[in-house]
């Protein structure tokens, strides 16, 4: 056997940077979306069965803990939506310096904070 190769280093000797936080929040609000896709779903169903089962899902939307559910689905959709344009940006190749990818990434967190507050401000 020959002489052992070292080992990579790995997440846990990694300090994370905003980049790759980012990153891997992206890729989680999608799957946040893609389940919360499934209870505007659901709910679309009860409107469909009539008023009684309406009546159920408006008084489980209306709970603190529904509301709650409401508003990470919304913050999680701006972020989603504001990180998408940023990757179209790079796609086109606009923004792709370091110092470019931070500020854009600084903006993309403001953004959502900024549309999600104004989103229930509304609402």
């Amino acid at each position: 056997m020959s002489k052992p190769r070292p080992l990579s280093p790995h997440l846990q000797i990694y300090k994370p940077q905003m980049t790759s936080v980012l990153s891997i929040c992206h890729r989680a609000t999608g799957v946040v979306l893609a389940t919360g896709t499934g209870l505007v779903c659901l709910w679309l169903i009860a409107l469909a069965l009539g008023e009684d089962s309406f009546a159920l899902a408006t008084m489980i939307i209306q709970h603190p803990l529904g509301q709650f559910v409401l508003f990470g689905y919304s913050a999680v959709l701006f972020y989603h939506a504001c990180n998408g344009i940023r990757h179209l940006a790079w796609d086109m190749g606009y923004g792709l310096e370091i110092p470019q990818v931070y500020a854009t990434g600084r903006i993309v967190l403001a953004a959502t904070v900024i549309l999600t507050g104004i989103f229930w401000f509304l609402v």
